[in-house]
This record gives C-alpha cells, sequence and structure tokens, in this order.
C-alpha cells in the first residue's frame, strides 16, 4: 500500500519521511511504499548517502544474503521541527517565576562564561586583531550564525554581521541573551570598543556589530 506523502513534495523528502516513521527499512519495501522502482530508491539513497542524511547497516541472515539496512543518521534526524527554544523559554519562564529575574541572569551570565572558556585557547592563540575577528566569524558559524565580516571604514575597525539567530526565540523573549553575546565579544576580542547596530531580536533583518581594535598603550 502506497503511504500518503502529500505533505512531502520530493521523493527524497519521501523516502526521509518513511525512514523517520519505520526507523529502518529495505529497498524493497521503500519502493513499495512509494510505488516506484528499486532502481529509483537506489539513486535517492546514493544522494543521501552522499549528504551524510542517511547510512545502511548491513545485517546477516541465517540462510541467505545479508539484507542491506537503511535508517537516518543524526543530521537526517535534525531536519524534523525540534522545539528546543520553545522548552528553553517555557523553563525560563519558570525559573523567573520561581526564582526571581536576578537568577535568570546569573544563567545567562553562566553561559556566556562557558562559552569564553570554551573557545578562549583558540582566540589567545591569535595574535593578529584581523584573525582574532576572523576566528570569532568561524567561532558563531560553527553555532548556525550565518556571519561573515568586513573591513569597516577607518583603520582597526571591522563589522561583523549574524544572518541568523539559533537562538532567536530565547532572545525575542530574554534581553540577556543579546547583550551577553556583546558583552562575550568584547571578552573574547580584548576590546571594550563593540557595538551592536543592528539586531534581529530588536526588529532588524539582521544582528551587525561595529568593532574596533583596542588601542595600545603607545597609540594612547
Amino acid at each position: 500500500m502506497v503511504m500518503n506523502m502529500k505533505n512531502h513534495t520530493s521523493t527524497r523528502d519521501e523516502i526521509i519521511y518513511l525512514l523517520k516513521r519505520n526507523k529502518r527499512m529495505t529497498v524493497t519495501k521503500m519502493a513499495k511504499s512509494l510505488g516506484i522502482t528499486e532502481m529509483a530508491v537506489r539513486r535517492h539513497l546514493n544522494t543521501l548517502e552522499r549528504d551524510h542524511v542517511i547510512e545502511t547497516t548491513l545485517v546477516r541472515q541465517a540462510m541467505g544474503r545479508p539484507i542491506h539496512f537503511y535508517h537516518l543518521t543524526a543530521s537526517g534526524d535534525e531536519q524534523f521541527p525540534r522545539n528546543y527554544s520553545g522548552l528553553t523559554v517555557e523553563f525560563l519562564k519558570d525559573i523567573e517565576e520561581v526564582s526571581g529575574t536576578h537568577t535568570v541572569d546569573e544563567l545567562f551570565k553562566r553561559r556566556e562564561n562557558r562559552l569564553q572558556d570554551k573557545y578562549k585557547d583558540r582566540m589567545n592563540a591569535l595574535t593578529d586583531f584581523e584573525q582574532k575577528i576572523n576566528e570569532l566569524a568561524n567561532i558563531q558559524n560553527e553555532a548556525g550564525y550565518m556571519v561573515d565580516w568586513k573591513k569597516g571604514e577607518e583603520p582597526g575597525t571591522y563589522v561583523l554581521t549574524e544572518y541568523n539567530c539559533p537562538i532567536a526565540m530565547v532572545a525575542n523573549e530574554y534581553q540577556q541573551a543579546c547583550s551577553c553575546e556583546l558583552s562575550l565579544f568584547k571578552r573574547m576580542l580584548h576590546t571594550d570598543d563593540v557595538e551592536r547596530k543592528t539586531c534581529m531580536a530588536k526588529g532588524g533583518d539582521y544582528c551587525c556589530y561595529m568593532i574596533k581594535e583596542k588601542e595600545s598603550a603607545s597609540e594612547v
């Protein structure tokens, strides 16, 4: 029987949906469920394997040839909706109600300190400020912020732009998330001259930071 896949517009999506529901399947069962040939299924599976969305496990039988079972990787499973941010906001609201705003402030500060400790070796290994800007962008990109940066108009200044905010739902409710990010950037770059020009949590299309290298003692 062909499953109802009307909400899934491509065969690739249908295969991912099948594996999510059934956990693991053979090519034969997928072809039967989708109403297409096994050759067509294998063509899509090859692409999904290449993209690390699925992987295969070889199961040996007491008799006959081993059977290949396909299942989603962790990356493939992450393509389905999650509501981590919504759950986080709910927890923060409960904590605020039970223990007060100061406890929520402390939680965000702890997160800032944890991130500082996590990345300080990568940042401190660099001596050139422009390299530090680039490494900060790399760190934020690894966290899903979609960052790019460029030199500013004045010497020693830089513009860092984030086009995505993985914690947008939290930041919309708690501005502490934004203020702690600003503080984290200052600590990681060893300069107090970091200014946020636009903020997604305040209605901006992106978050944009103007950053200036700290003047050395000889320049002061």
